[in-house]
């Protein structure tokens, strides 16, 4: 059993590590479509070296519930390697998705750099190339893009190099390239004669304002986090100091620097789980921002971490395995896609923090499997012991992976609350769980009729011309989603009449999941509007554009108002593009 926590209830007031269920380390975080992918190594349980077979995946929209997307490659991958599935960081280009590891090559026991490539950032990924793209017997690739869109591959330990990488990302021009390892670019150590410089490994480079960062490991043993500038990407460096003391349950470190959604984070790892160790690491993440002339400031670690960028929909269908805060639960690959919750017993629980209930929800749902008896869910607020708005049976299913869907009434929550789902029952393994949604009042329920396309076509009509069909090949969740083809202009789109449902001068919140079925357009949800014989059109969300390889959230919050009397509201998804198909699944308008 992986990682499985003795925690107590107060212990989930904190986010940090953002990973409870299994030791994860080396974040390499990626922002993509208005999410953050992150990509870790995973530590296997008891390692008394870095025992690291498979990478992992999670993602997040808000940076404190994140998704689990699992192990889309491993060592098996390479079909040439055969250890040591250490810290890779992946970048996206070319409608592709290219992962960067070290592994040790099977014919002569050095540690290369494969790549592997993918049409998601969730993979699967796949080898690029069949055999290492470069070697040196040293580790930890970090890929970057300049500007005028020459991408760099630099990693390194004991020494410093970098290629220049090619247009596809599988190749490179010229031979690699030793940085220079200086005092002046590095920092000075003490006591090491063969190391004179502060870097040890890990290297992360990005480009801010004009200027380039270095973000590394140094001085190992333990590490912190240092950096260094230059006005170039591959230097001459200035060492400028000390980000990330020496400080957590482990002797290495490793970072990962993103700006999401008007904010700074600072990825990291320690050793702060139950079990935790330089070997059993677990990732985390604090929100910073950069000092008036651009240098950092101090990060310490926090059991904290970073804060909620807005709240969560539970009108929505919610993957189960989106979570803030969990113990004793794992995650597995379902049956029905993705991943599911599974080997929970008696007292194990999930936190979904910053839950939106608004006036209020009425039912709760859940999709779930048991090849025992079952057992309860318990809907619970603000702590695993907190007042139950709801329990739902589970009774046996006849199968781990035999899935029925469990309703029940949920009565009390209403505003926003921090989302416990409590776990009962007898000893034992009790049921998995792969996604969970409430239904709610007036005011607070989904205006879309039929949002998650689980009913056919039913409550959809076309805005404009077009053709409406239910995919059941494609879907966000569930069994489908909702196609639209043969559009002659922007503006057409599927749509429902909202007309009855809204209030005016009141605030809504858009979530809705799009896909292309060719290109790359950008996609929005609008409203029409019409009153007092005028018909006017409110953006809901920002234009994003959505690719062929995966879906993209479209989120956003606006204020709907009118003057005279409302004839006419319709709510339509739209691409910029006019002509092309889609797809559009899990929508709400609240």
């Amino acid at each position: 059993m992986a990682c499985v926590l003795a925690l107590t209830p107060g212990t989930a007031t904190a986010d940090n590590p953002i990973v409870q269920h299994i030791y994860t380390a080396d974040p390499a975080p990626m922002v993509h479509n208005g999410r953050v992918y992150l990509y870790t190594g995973h530590d296997e349980d008891g390692s008394t070296y870095f025992t690291m077979r498979e990478w992992r995946v999670f993602s997040s929209a808000d940076m404190v519930n994140w998704t689990d997307h699992g192990s889309p490659m491993n060592l098996a991958t390479f079909a040439w390697a055969d250890a040591n599935a250490w810290a890779g960081q992946v970048i996206a280009r070319n409608g592709k998705f290219y992962w960067y590891v070290p592994v040790r090559q099977r014919s002569n026991g050095q540690m290369v750099i494969g790549v592997g490539v993918a049409d998601s950032p969730t993979g699967p990924f796949r080898d690029a190339l069949g055999r290492p793209l470069v070697g040196n017997n040293e580790i930890d690739p970090h890929a970057f893009i300049d500007d005028d869109g020459q991408a760099y591959l630099y990693w390194g330990n004991p020494g410093l190099w970098y290629v220049r990488l090619n247009p596809d990302m599988i190749s490179f021009s010229g031979s690699a390239t030793r940085i220079p390892l200086t005092t002046a670019g590095f920092g000075t150590r003490t006591g090491n004669a063969s190391r004179p410089t502060l870097y040890e490994e890990g290297p992360w480079v990005f480009k801010r304002n004009g200027l380039y960062y270095n973000v590394f490991a140094a001085e190992c043993c333990s590490e912190f986090l240092a950096y260094s500038t230059a006005t170039g990407p591959t230097g001459p460096w200035t060492y400028r100091g000390t980000i990330m003391p020496r400080q957590g349950a482990s002797f290495t470190n490793h970072a990962g620097v993103i700006d999401f959604q008007g904010g700074s984070y600072f990825f990291y790892h320690n050793g702060a789980l139950p079990g935790g160790s330089g070997y059993t690491r677990s990732v985390a993440v604090e929100k910073f921002t950069y000092n008036s002339n651009g240098t950092f400031p101090t990060i310490n670690m926090t059991t904290t971490g970073a804060p909620q960028i807005g709240t969560l929909n539970p009108y929505v269908r919610q993957e189960a395995e989106t979570i803030a805060w969990g113990a004793g639960i794992e995650t597995e690959a379902s049956s029905e896609g993705g991943m599911n919750v599974g080997w929970i017993e008696n007292g194990d629980y999930i936190k979904v923090k910053g839950v939106a209930f608004g006036a209020g929800a009425t039912a709760f749902s859940a999709r779930v499997a048991s090849a025992t008896s079952g057992g309860r869910i318990e809907v619970r607020l603000d702590s695993a012991t907190g007042p139950t708005v709801g329990t739902c049976t589970v009774g046996g299913t006849g199968g781990w992976q035999t899935w029925t869907t469990t309703t029940c009434a949920v009565n009390g929550a209403t505003g926003t609350h921090d989302l416990y789902l409590r776990f009962a029952g007898g000893s034992g393994n009790l049921f998995n769980i792969n996604w969970w949604q409430f239904s709610g009042t007036a005011g607070s329920a989904n205006l879309l009729t039929n949002g998650d396309v689980e009913n056919g076509t039913t409550g959809w009509g076309v805005h404009g011309s077009g053709t409406l069909a239910r995919n059941t090949t494609v879907a966000h969740g569930g069994g489908g989603s909702l196609s639209i083809t043969g559009r002659t202009g922007a503006w057409n789109g599927p749509g429902q009449d909202v007309t009855a449902r809204l209030t005016n001068g009141k605030s809504y919140t858009t979530n809705v999941w799009v896909r292309a079925q060719s290109g790359t357009p950008p996609a929005k949800a609008t409203l029409s509007l019409t009153a007092g014989g005028t018909t006017s059109y409110l953006q809901l969300t920002p234009a994003v554009g959505v690719t062929v390889n995966g879906w993209t959230l479209l989120t956003g919050t606006t204020t709907v108002s009118w003057s005279g009397t409302l004839s006419n509201a319709t709510f339509y998804v739209e691409t910029a593009q006019g002509t092309d198909s889609f797809l559009v699944d899990d929508a709400s308008f609240q």
